[in-house]
Formats: structure tokens, C-alpha cells, sequence
């Protein structure tokens, strides 16, 4: 099962992104800044690394600063910078800077901590050609920027959000009244799209391995109940075409265990919802 990447956001969306996220900070003007600063004063800014960290936003921070500033970035996205690395250099308008400097930081950090904590989970399971997907676990209005961090890093992206692809869970195959149901009712309405389904127990494998499915996700077991799930789907009819993920509990600290049980991913909410915001600063020289 493969989803769009997102390593790569159109100018169009950033700039409107930013626009909005500057709106919110400066409704009625920067007062501090207008009030202490000149209007022709220009300035020379540093981008500084603080923290060891997974460098997101190339493409995102020059449009933070607007076309009264000229910024130059130093750095490719992914690259693996350290306390002292200097980002980009940002020459200037002071009260440019000084207004958009936060929008920018807050958003760059952020990015870059997603990235950070994607790269820690995608380099431990490169060696057993496990793919690291996210989920949509993602802050409402931030989704694409998280995602596209979540791919800088190193991970992969599961769908962008609920029109890209079918996840049968839990409570819907509780309305709908069987996973057989469920499947056939999804695959009417969805013919065209990858439909995969969660299970916690090998009665509903059995039961969907009678239908067609794309994927299997299974939901909270532990590496040994996985391993004998996924010999229950690899020896089925084209049981090797579909597609198996993990998900539920897992973690860096108890990762390794589930790496070696013949599944293709893990899906990880954390990457996103508990990634920690990286120490990045802008210094005027």
C-alpha cells in the first residue's frame, strides 16, 4: 500500500499558511516593535542551532520573512545539525523580522522536532526493511507541515486524511455488523482505493481473508501473537501481496521485538502527537 510522500509543499500553501499564522500573531500591528524600532532600519539576523537536531523547512522559511527580507539558508532539509550550526542568515527590515521572527520559530522547531524523533524510529528499523508510517494523529490546521516533517525525517506517510484510503476499525465493523460487511459495503462505495482493515484477534483475519483486502493493520498484539498473525495472512491465497503494519503501544524503548516479525510497517501516532519542539534561535548581529 503506497500514499503520496509529502517531502515537498507548493509555495501557494506555505505562503497562505503563513499568512494566516501571521494574522493571529499580528492583528493590529507588532506594537512593541513599531514603537522602538525605525521604519527604515535594517538588520542582519542568524538562524542558530541550539540542539542536536533533523533540519525541516528550507523551502518554508523564506516565505516567513516575506519580500522585504532577504534570507539565505545553509542547509539542505534532512541534514543533521548540531549546537552552534547556523541555519540561514536573514538580512533585512528589523521590524520584519522582529514581527515574523516567533511565527517562524514556533513552527521551525516544531518541524524539526518531528523530523528528529522520525529519523530515531526510521534508522532503527532500516535494517529489517520496516517502513515507520504516521498517522493522523496530527495538529488540525498543521497536518501537511507535520507530515511533510514526518518524511524529511527518514519515515514514511500513511493517508493524508479520510478520502485517501479505507481503514475499517473497530467501530465500524460494529455498524456495519461484520467485517464481511463492512468490506463489501466499503468496497461498493471505495472500488478504487486501498482498503485495509484493523484486527485485534485472528477470528476477524480469518473472516476478512475470505474477501479481498489490501492491508491488515494489527492493532495492540504483542511480537509473537504478530508473528503467528502474519504467518496466518503470508499463507493464504496472494497472502504475500497484502500489505501488514503494526500499531499500538509501540515505542522506541520496545520497538525492537516487533522488527523482526515478517510485517512491512508501523504505524506511530507519537510521531507527531508526542514530538518535542527543538531549541532554535534567531539572533540579530
Amino acid at each position: 500500500m503506497e500514499y503520496p510522500q509529502h517531502k515537498k509543499l507548493s509555495d501557494d500553501y506555505i505562503i497562505g499558511k503563513i499568512s494566516d499564522f501571521l494574522a493571529e500573531d499580528i492583528p493590529n500591528g507588532d506594537i512593541t516593535t513599531e514603537s522602538t524600532t525605525s521604519d527604515n532600519s535594517e538588520i542582519t539576523a542568524e538562524i542558530h542551532v541550539v540542539e542536536k537536531l533533523v533540519f525541516a523547512g528550507s523551502e518554508i522559511i523564506p516565505h516567513c520573512f516575506g519580500e522585504k527580507c532577504e534570507v539565505k539558508i545553509n542547509h539542505k532539509n534532512g541534514a543533521l545539525l548540531s549546537n552552534g550550526d547556523i541555519i540561514g542568515v536573514v538580512i533585512g527590515s528589523a521590524r520584519e523580522i522582529l514581527s515574523r521572527e516567533r511565527v517562524m520559530l514556533n513552527l521551525i522547531q516544531r518541524l524539526c522536532g518531528i523530523a528528529t524523533l522520525s529519523n530515531q524510529y526510521a534508522e532503527i528499523a532500516k535494517p529489517f526493511n520496516v517502513k515507520i508510517l504516521d498517522t493522523r494523529k496530527t495538529t488540525p490546521g498543521l497536518r501537511l507541515f507535520e507530515k511533510y516533517a514526518v518524511a524529511i525525517g527518514g519515515a514514511f506517510n500513511h493517508r493524508l486524511n479520510l478520502s485517501d484510503g479505507i481503514l475499517i476499525k473497530d467501530n465500524h465493523i460494529v455498524a456495519a455488523g461484520s467485517v464481511e460487511n463492512a468490506i463489501n459495503s466499503a468496497r461498493k462505495l471505495g472500488a478504487s482505493l486501498p482498503l485495509e482493515l484493523e484486527v485485534d484477534n485472528f477470528d476477524q483475519i480469518h473472516e476478512a481473508l475470505k474477501t479481498r483486502v489490501d492491508g491488515f493493520l494489527l492493532d495492540n498484539m504483542n511480537p509473537e501473537t504478530i508473528k503467528s498473525a502474519v504467518a496466518i495472512i503470508r499463507n493464504s491465497k496472494n497472502g504475500h501481496d497484502i500489505f501488514i503494519e503494526a500499531s499500538g503501544g509501540i515505542n522506541l524503548k520496545n520497538i525492537c521485538p516487533y522488527l523482526d516479525t515478517g510485517i512491512n510497517a508501523i504505524s506511530i501516532g507519537a510521531l507527531t502527537h508526542q514530538a518535542v519542539s527543538k531549541n532554535i534561535r534567531l539572533d540579530f548581529i
